[in-house]
């Protein structure tokens, strides 16, 4: 694929399963600006059908991933809590190399979660 592009997949570590249903958008970060680029949901396999941010569209710069923990968790039947321990995770990062292919993976259990750069 020519350029750079960003993707994404969410697994639910308190399930041991893919978090299928997952509302994920995506912002550009310029200054205190704050662009939304895109919204999807995560598939069967926790993943977007498609790259979060196609090569077509692909740049440097500052990006936030929010994922939409909290009504995730409330569909899947996780032990409700008033207000929720995680809700709405934004994960921001930036993306230095323009043909590189960036993935930033969350995993999730209700009171806890983690991200890395993966491949």
């Amino acid at each position: 694929m020519p350029g750079g592009f960003l993707t994404t997949h969410v697994l639910d570590t308190a399930r041991g399963l893919p978090a299928a249903g997952m509302r994920i958008d995506l912002y550009r970060i310029e200054g205190e600006a704050r662009t939304h680029l895109h919204s999807s949901v995560t598939n069967h396999d926790g993943r977007t059908e498609a790259p979060i941010l196609p090569a077509g569209q692909f740049a440097t710069g500052m990006y936030e991933l929010v994922f939409h923990a909290g009504a995730y968790l409330d569909a899947t039947g996780a032990p409700p809590e008033a207000p929720r321990f995680l809700d709405v995770i934004p994960i921001r990062f930036g993306i230095s190399q323009h043909d590189s292919h960036y993935h930033v993976p969350l995993l999730l259990s209700p009171f806890g979660y983690s991200t890395y750069r993966g491949s």
